[in-house]
């Protein structure tokens, strides 16, 4: 009699501890589980050959410098029209036939798919902003279909634009110092959170690139 009641006591213990674990334990592991963060870059985490030399020593709170630009529409873009945004940066000009055709699609196609996220800006650089005058830039975002003020597709001065580029976002291996003969190309994407620091690099020509952008976005989001 003594053992009926014990495993009669005991089936119920039993039950109690498997229902208890089938919805604690999983409710635990999403709690106490890591969540996905995305690196901060500052320039000792970048390849040293896209650091300019003066600040290849910072390895912490690195931030893109403040900038003063000219969109489109020949207004003053800068980097408070910035604050409180996740943006997509990127250098470019508008007759390159290359890599930039390719670029402006995948750029135009990120813009579509965030265009409800007010968070979410795109920013792209004039790397020949003496030919990339205003008329130039807005033909330009026509042609992209750019939705003012949520893609800024900027000229301005060139030592400032590509000090941005080397100083600030680590976009081109090439040296130099903005000057008549300098000149530079590249394919890459960067990721800026809302303090304005680095979260990530992607080839601005390769889809896929595309969608794991959408994917650290949405990362970026989460830690909000």
């Amino acid at each position: 009699m003594y053992l009926i009641e014990f495993f009669k006591k005991s089936k119920s213990t039993l039950i109690f501890i498997f229902f208890f674990t089938l919805v604690f334990v999983p409710v635990l592991y999403f709690l106490v589980k890591p969540k996905s963060q995305l690196p901060v870059y500052n320039p000792v985490d970048v390849n040293p050959r896209l650091v300019d030399d003066a600040v290849k020593h910072i390895s912490r709170d690195h931030k893109i410098s403040d900038f003063h630009l000219v969109n489109q529409n020949g207004q003053e873009v800068s980097h408070k029209d910035f604050e409180g945004k996740i943006y997509i940066a990127d250098f470019f000009f508008t007759r390159c036939q290359t890599i930039c055709p390719i670029m402006a699609i995948n750029m135009s196609e990120l813009q579509e798919y965030f265009k409800e996220d007010a968070d979410i800006k795109f920013l792209s650089h004039s790397v020949t902003p003496v030919i990339d005058s205003v008329p130039v830039l807005r033909a330009y975002a026509d042609k992209n279909k750019a939705i003012d003020g949520k893609w800024e597709i900027t000229t301005g001065n060139k030592r400032h634009i590509y000090e941005l580029a080397r100083k600030s976002y680590f976009a081109v291996l090439d040296e130099g110092d903005g000057g008549e003969q300098d000149f530079i190309h590249t394919e890459q994407f960067i990721l800026i959170d809302k303090k304005m620091q680095i979260r990530g690099f992607y080839d601005g020509t390769d889809a896929t690139e595309m969608e794991r952008i959408i994917k650290d976005v949405a990362i970026l989001k989460q830690e909000e």
